[in-house]
């Protein structure tokens, strides 16, 4: 473990002890229906780790600027969980809990059922509700949420109406929840669609959008920093990269493909462009009028998430300047959906919080750190278990963090000491493995209120019908993935977010207090009059303009 992990244990455990499990007991007060916002908004920025808006700040004259300068921003905000990955961290946000008991443990878990892999939000009792007219076959819904929303609530309490989008199904399902009046993603076949959990039909707002501006009309378009090249920090060009296929590790970068038509490489170009969190922005704005958001006497919901940063973040690292180009124009894209806000809503009739799934590591090679695939830690326990059940696989699945054993494997470790520590000492013995447990160890409901900052995040992750029956912690600066850069540990590059409250009943300024993204719904809730129970999350009440602390 690392001198500056073992501070950062030291600092935050009992911060974050306090910050998950004594917020629940605390009641906030709430105002009237009257009194409150019409409109509660929840902006994500897929993959924007905390330090962004301090590194790359000094070029923003839009939105973030906005939040930063006006907004009440909670500093120390931090997920307190091991999977900060986006399915889990979206779902943390729109229901104000953790995935111990949200469900959302992972993007992709090993269904015992079924024995195969399943997305987060699949469902194969839906089918695809396509925009481009082309999509079909399964889709997607809310029914592995095992917690409603904060949108379940405004759409169950309220009747108001839910809008969502996002280019991630899990994204915009995450922050919707069981239902929703438009809730959008784009499927990387290449359209924007939705599921029969939520239409039958194309909604008519989206349709007319989609076919006004075809994303096939950026084919071609080109890339550029925003910036003279010499604002940028660090290198362009970094060896480490790994740009997508038809991309080099420089800009300028050609929104197009190699076969001279859109096609699925151009779809992921635009995807991985600027372009795309103009398009969401745009989007939400002619939603918020053609469903008359806040117009009606009544609470409405709108979540965005961008996804672009993300994508970007994978293949380019944190330090680049592609990165740096996003947050540049997702700053301009935000500033003018708040200036469509403020225009079409009025400010004293919204309130909008801003915060992001998780965050991101360095590239590991720039960092001295370092990668393992499944391949590597799956053969590790195939030879650990070797000298009780003879040569074999007795791996089913790897799921990142979490280890799924065939089912001989499992009864021997549980029933036999000397199986159960041959396979976790031999996991433990990788250098870039920092920690293992047995499911058996991590489901112990004190795990979540444990003094191990590292069990305690690995409790809080874990959910017994999804989880592995593995668990294993990467070292500080290891990851296990390929693509150049990544998130999904208990590290602060990852767990550390920003946390912004915005707008009508909020007072501005920077706090220190313990939070986490599970503040957000029960916070805008509490301004709305909407109830929420059972949250891990509270309201951050000392951000409220015309309520006092119960701190």
């Amino acid at each position: 473990m690392s001198n500056r992990f073992r501070l950062w244990c030291a600092c935050a455990g009992s911060a974050l002890l306090a910050l998950t499990f004594a917020f629940p007991a605390r009641t906030a007060p709430r105002q009237s229906p009257s009194a409150g916002p019409k409109l509660v908004v929840i902006l994500v920025a897929d993959q924007m780790r905390f330090d962004y808006l301090q590194r790359y700040s000094t070029r923003f004259t839009g939105g973030l600027k906005r939040l930063i300068q006006n907004g009440a921003w909670f500093q120390s905000a931090a997920y307190p969980y091991l999977n900060t990955v986006t399915c889990p961290g979206h779902s943390t946000i729109g229901t104000g809990t953790f995935p111990y008991q949200h469900g959302m443990i992972l993007n992709t878990w090993f269904d015992r059922k079924t024995r195969a892999a399943t997305e987060c939000t699949d469902d194969e009792r839906t089918t695809e509700v396509s925009y481009s007219h082309t999509l079909t076959g399964q889709s997607d819904s809310g029914r592995r949420l095992l917690r409603p929303t904060l949108a379940d609530h405004v759409r169950e309490q309220a009747h108001g109406r839910v809008v969502a989008l996002s280019l991630k199904a899990r994204s915009a399902i995450g922050l919707a929840g069981h239902g929703g009046d438009v809730v959008v993603w784009f499927d990387t076949r290449g359209g924007f669609a939705t599921s029969t959990a939520f239409t039958q039909t194309p909604t008519a707002v989206i349709q007319n959008y989609v076919d006004r501006n075809p994303v096939s009309a950026a084919y071609g378009r080109q890339w550029e920093r925003l910036y003279d090249a010499t604002l940028y920090q660090n290198k362009d060009d970094n060896p480490s990269e790994k740009a997508p296929t038809g991309w080099t590790r420089t800009f300028p970068h050609v929104i197009g493909s190699q076969s001279g038509k859109p096609d699925s490489e151009f779809y992921g170009h635009w995807m991985r462009s600027p372009l795309s969190d103009e398009y969401l922005g745009k989007l939400a704005a002619t939603t918020i009028d053609a469903m008359e958001l806040a117009k009606r006497g009544t609470v409405d919901f709108l979540g965005v998430s961008f996804s672009a940063l993300d994508l970007v973040g994978h293949a380019f690292g944190p330090n680049s300047h592609e990165v740096q180009d996003l947050l540049a124009r997702l700053d301009l894209t935000i500033g003018e959906l708040l200036n469509h806000l403020d225009a079409s809503v009025g400010p004293e009739n919204y309130v909008l919080a801003f915060s992001a799934d998780h965050g991101v590591g360095d590239i590991p090679e720039d960092v001295k750190g370092g990668r393992y695939t499944s391949v590597i830690t799956a053969g590790v326990v195939d030879k650990a278990l070797e000298p009780f059940l003879g040569a074999g696989k007795y791996v089913a699945y790897s799921a990142y963090t979490d280890i799924y054993l065939q089912d001989n494997a499992l009864k021997r470790i549980r029933t036999d000491a000397e199986a159960r520590k041959a396979v976790l000492d031999a996991l433990r013995a990788l250098p870039g493995i920092v920690q293992a447990y047995t499911a058996d160890e991590i489901a112990r409901p004190e795990t979540r209120t444990s003094s191990d900052p590292i069990k305690r995040a690995a409790g809080l992750s874990y959910h017994a019908d999804r989880s592995g029956d593995l668990i294993i912690v990467p070292r500080e600066n290891w990851l296990l993935t390929t693509s150049a850069a990544s998130h999904g540990t208990l590290y602060p590059y990852d767990q550390h977010v920003p946390v912004i409250l915005y707008g009508a009943g909020i007072r501005k300024g920077k706090y220190n207090a313990p939070a986490s993204p599970a503040d957000v719904a029960p916070s805008l809730a509490a301004l709305a009059a909407i109830r929420m129970s059972g949250t891990d999350g509270h309201a951050l009440t000392d951000a409220f303009a015309h309520q006092s602390s119960t701190r």
